[in-house]
């Protein structure tokens, strides 16, 4: 886990949310402020990834259609990967 930086972000909460977020630190044997940043730093990372738009600037569009037009390449790990049995079917 990254240590924390100086800067600082406030965020305003009643008292039973604050009560419910300590409870939810307690019992991940942590402190409030590292279990918040910990779940607002995954929930952040989930959105971004689970973004529908995709935007790609003007001067990029070109070459990602070259991208995108262009033959599948095979990837030698993936091609491994796909052959193996999931570790739930052992």
């Amino acid at each position: 886990m990254p240590t924390a930086s100086a800067a600082v972000l406030s965020v305003r909460v009643s008292a039973s949310e604050r009560a419910l977020l300590e409870a939810a630190a307690e019992q991940a044997s942590t402190n409030l402020s590292d279990f918040v940043r910990r779940r607002a730093l995954e929930a952040a990372e989930s959105d971004l990834l689970n973004r529908r738009i995709v935007t790609i600037a003007a001067k990029d569009w070109a070459r990602f259609e070259a991208w995108a037009g262009s033959p599948a390449q095979e990837v030698p790990a993936l091609r491994r990967l796909s052959k193996t049995r999931p570790v739930w079917q052992k």
